[in-house]
């Protein structure tokens, strides 16, 4: 059975992409795109050029909103930080003219500490920019160095004292481990600093090995699985020592979660801005998924309508796109969002959610959708059900 979407009560966000960086990372499988060899700023021409295609595409996706409100903003990339304060500012007020961002609205912007020290943080701060996440990753020089990272160490704890000093109260730091011939002793000197230099929210992450990377043709030797249980089990305490909270499979909190990546999470609706965004939108007879051209070129000369790769989501993935998002949450969400943001009754469900609370995987409460802590350890198993039942 399914029913008519009613987008209104699904929180939209927006996403917006920057495409370019200084150096692209061996381990980066992101839309990113060098600036020409020797350049550590975007011309300013390109800037305003990009930031009018960035309007113009937003305006042809303001229908989509049906009515709604920005409940949040994420400004990836790329590194974003490339862009001037000024840029963002005349970007910013040229979207809230088009469609009004609710108060408060959360507004973050990922930087590199390699490009943050050209930065004036306070213009940032004052353009609308009230939350930093600093790709910091490690803080140890060697291990910058074999992930291709710009900055050294101190680069990393100037920026975010800088970050303080300009009034950022919200910090988020991007961290790694699991990198190429690290210990649990490596690992756990990283989170102390990030610790120590006053981050409010870390983004804790294994790295990966993802294709069509540098790291992928010529793949790094990599801790064994012995330690990276062990800087898992440590880190988590670690973390929990100095009064961070994990609320997801990656992201721990001192302050106030992510209120982006946790509409994410929930499987609310978020539009995308920026050669290769993407994005989320509920429509009355379905849940749709877009994309816009990958290339900068392409996207710059392109309509917003040319740029654009629209499909939706068939109703038979939707179980497992909603429950691959909203189970990485420690907590889980409210049962009745299922429904409202998929449109199918979770009593078709029935089978594989009495088969995991049966097996101690998922918690008991029929009124919430979430992982037992066995169920968190075994998340993929878990999933797999989803993808094989519907």
């Amino acid at each position: 059975m399914s029913i008519v979407l009613q987008a209104q009560s699904i929180p939209l966000s927006l996403y917006i992409h920057m495409p370019w960086c200084v150096k692209k990372c061996p381990y980066c499988d992101f839309n990113s795109h060098e600036l020409p060899q020797g350049a550590t700023q975007l011309d300013s021409a390109l800037e305003q050029l990009y930031i009018d295609a960035l309007i113009a595409d937003f305006a042809a996706q303001v229908p989509w909103a049906q009515g709604r409100a920005i409940h949040s903003v994420f400004i990836g990339g790329g590194t974003p930080s490339l862009i001037s304060a000024q840029g963002y500012d005349r970007l910013f007020a040229a979207l809230q003219a088009l469609l009004p961002w609710q108060a408060n609205c959360e507004v973050t912007m990922e930087a590199n500490p390699g490009t943050l020290e050209h930065a004036p943080f306070a213009e940032y701060l004052h353009a609308g920019i009230n939350r930093l996440s600093i790709g910091v990753q490690s803080f140890q020089s060697e291990k910058l160095q074999r992930l291709g990272r710009i900055h050294n160490p101190e680069q990393a704890l100037t920026a975010m004292a800088q970050a303080r000093a300009a009034g950022f109260q919200r910090i988020n730091i991007d961290l790694m481990h699991g990198l190429p011939e690290q210990s649990a002793q490596d690992a756990l000197y990283d989170l102390s600093q990030a610790i120590a230099a006053g981050a409010t929210h870390l983004s804790w992450y294994q790295l990966t090995i993802e294709p069509n990377t540098v790291f992928y043709r010529n793949t790094p030797i990599l801790p064994q699985d012995e330690i990276l249980e062990d800087i898992q089990l440590q880190g988590e305490a670690l973390l929990k020592a100095n009064g961070f909270v994990q609320y997801e499979v990656s992201a721990w909190r001192k302050e106030l979660p992510a209120q982006h990546n946790l509409n994410y999470w929930q499987f609310g609706d978020y539009l995308a801005i920026g050669a290769g965004a993407h994005g989320k939108v509920t429509l009355p007879d379905g849940v749709y998924r877009f994309q816009k051209s990958r290339i900068p070129k392409d996207y710059l000369s392109q309509t917003p309508a040319m740029s654009l790769q629209f499909q939706a989501i068939a109703a038979s993935d939707l179980p497992f796109e909603f429950m691959m998002n909203a189970l990485r949450l420690n907590a889980g969400v409210e049962a009745h969002l299922y429904t409202e943001r998929t449109g199918l009754d979770l009593n078709d469900l029935a089978e594989p959610l009495n088969h995991l609370r049966q097996k101690g995987l998922l918690d008991a409460n029929p009124n919430r959708l979430s992982c037992t802590p066995q169920g968190h350890a075994f998340l993929n198993t878990v999933l797999e059900t989803f993808l094989q039942e519907v």
